[in-house]
């Protein structure tokens, strides 16, 4: 039934001001659409994917990653973001190496946590393994 249908991540952000500059400043990304008065950021990667910031009361609430940024190199990218003042996030996960806050998960690649201006956890990884 959805097999067809393309997947958004929709990021809740309390203050949509500091979301929007944390996002541009930070990460390096800009809105590509604003949506109803400025009450959601739509963007859109380079790499053909688009995700949402939105404007709730909700932000920061979710205990687990919300969304994920596929990468060609983790540890350049956590290192990219760690020298703007992101910092790193590290969790007990049993049998995950972690070297200055970038995980080894095995076969599975590297991935790095970090949270954003509105206490969301966001993800760097290196994607999935294919099969």
């Amino acid at each position: 039934m959805l097999t067809s249908a393309s997947v958004t991540a929709n990021i809740p952000a309390a203050d949509l001001a500091r979301a929007r500059s944390f996002y541009a400043d930070m990460l390096g990304l800009n809105p590509a659409t604003e949506v109803g008065g400025a009450d959601m950021l739509i963007y859109r990667t380079k790499g053909g994917t688009e995700f949402s910031v939105y404007q709730t009361e909700y932000a920061g609430q979710a205990g687990h990653t919300i969304a994920q940024f596929h990468v060609d190199d983790v540890v350049a990218e956590a290192r990219a973001l760690q020298a703007k003042g992101v910092a790193l996030e590290t969790y007990d996960m049993p049998g995950v190496e972690w070297e200055d806050g970038i995980a080894d998960l095995g076969p599975i690649g590297k991935a790095a946590w970090f949270k954003d201006s509105e206490g969301n956890i966001l993800c760097i990884d290196s994607g999935f393994p294919e099969g």
